[in-house]
């Protein structure tokens, strides 16, 4: 038997089972543990689970929709990573006029997808562009939600190597097939067009995975729980100011009680009256101890870990942490450079399927150059980084000046280290000229 069933692992292609793997397949199958240690044939084990990983994404989604937390991060990062816009250039001017036609036309609306692009990235880990293309070499760009991707089918030798993708089944039962673009491989069919393609690229994607991961996966049980904690406060609040009135006095019976008891109840003392009674009577209130204050530290340490899942100072989410400005700008800083290493990653996504526009209008306009530079940038992340670069380069090119008029460096070196102290790139257009001085 054992012979026979590794025959069959080594017909259809199939790993053999760690020992660990074996143990969890050998469980019970009860509803805790059917699906433990199964995966399906062509994924990565470093992946999640196809039923997990839709949980998570529905998980995600409904935090944007009903917790404010979760839409606030989402906003914040958009906001910082493509509330300043893109800008594309290239210095080919058929090539940067035809970009711009793309970029602007009313069926892509690139300047405002960019921002659903983001929030996709951050809500998905993943994004699934769909990228077709007309008689005329116009290509239109459509994002599919990673939800409606059932699987990803790669190559047998390189996981990274992307084939195809596989759509969830419609009302009819059939699959969507959605082929991946190949580079090199992209050439107008029999009919002379361009069939469409899809793009796949990832954040928070482990090694060896296919699939990224939602910013807000981490935090999705730390959101829950303060959305719980923070209703049972307000259930609590809303019922601070209820009190009841405790009457002590000595009765001659049962009859006596309930009489005062009754003309009590029919005339209430107002807020603000004043009540006069006789030594007979002890009057007291009864009112919840809500310990609000000892409630609240719980409340900080939970917002405390959601911050620190999404690298976030407590500020950013409406809890100052300090009275000073110092100590406020000092705790942004990290969460600023986790928005440039976003924005940096969406220009490269921008740039990449920018190349794939280009290279599809060149085979119908000759005018438009495949092999051109494209560059795409994006707005600045803290008006702040921009005071401090100016005044670094400021110093630099009065140091550099000085030493160039010595004769020390030359003029290349001067406008090199002029460019790397304000954190800008030399021109490509500046080198030229400068090599040819």
């Amino acid at each position: 038997m054992s012979s026979l069933a590794q025959q069959i692992r080594q017909f259809l292609r199939v790993k053999p089972q760690a020992e660990g793997h074996q143990k969890q397949l050998s469980l019970e199958e009860t509803d805790n543990a059917l699906l433990i240690g199964s995966w399906q044939a062509g994924d990565s084990q470093r992946d999640r689970l196809a039923y997990d990983r839709e949980k998570v994404l529905a998980d995600c989604m409904d935090a944007w929709r009903f917790n404010p937390l979760a839409r606030r991060i989402t906003e914040l990062t958009t906001n910082y990573v493509s509330g300043g816009g893109f800008v594309l250039s290239s210095p080919h001017a058929a090539t940067q006029a035809f970009l711009q036609r793309f970029w602007d036309h009313r069926l892509n609306r690139l300047s405002l997808r960019t921002g659903e692009l983001s929030d996709e990235l951050i809500l998905s880990g993943n994004l699934f562009l769909l990228l077709s293309t007309d008689a005329s070499g116009m290509s239109y760009l459509r994002v599919i939600p990673s939800a409606d991707i059932a699987r990803i089918e790669s190559s047998e030798t390189d996981i990274e190597q992307e084939l195809r993708y596989v759509g969830k089944p419609g009302l009819d039962g059939d699959e969507c097939i959605y082929p991946a673009y190949q580079p090199g491989r992209d050439r107008p069919g029999e009919g002379g067009g361009f069939s469409p393609v899809m793009m796949h690229y990832a954040v928070n994607r482990p090694v060896g995975s296919q699939w990224g991961e939602s910013d807000l996966a981490p935090i999705l049980k730390w959101l829950s729980r303060y959305s719980a904690w923070l209703e049972d406060r307000v259930r609590l609040n809303r019922f601070r100011n209820a009190f009841v009135y405790v009457v002590r006095a000595r009765f001659a019976n049962e009859a006596a009680r309930l009489n005062r008891q009754a003309q009590l109840a029919l005339h209430p003392p107002a807020p603000g009256s004043v009540l006069v009674t006789d030594e007979t009577e002890e009057w007291s209130v009864i009112a919840p101890k809500l310990e609000a204050l000892d409630a609240s530290s719980d409340g900080l340490a939970i917002k405390k870990m959601i911050a620190a899942g999404v690298g976030l100072p407590l500020h950013f989410l409406a809890e100052p942490e300090s009275s000073t400005k110092t100590t406020a700008e000092a705790s942004g800083n990290p969460s600023y450079r986790r928005f440039a290493e976003r924005q940096r990653a969406m220009c490269w996504i921008l740039q990449d399927l920018l190349r794939v526009v280009v290279e599809r209008r060149a085979y119908f306009d000759p005018s438009v150059d495949p092999t051109a530079q494209i560059t795409v940038s994006g707005g600045d992340i803290s008006a702040r980084d921009n005071a401090e670069l100016a005044d670094a380069g400021q110093k630099a090119a009065a140091i550099a000046s000085g030493l160039h008029e010595k004769g020390l460096i030359s003029s290349e070196e001067l406008l090199r280290l002029v460019y790397r102290f304000m954190g800008e790139q030399l021109p490509a257009v500046e080198e030229s000229q400068s090599e040819q001085g």
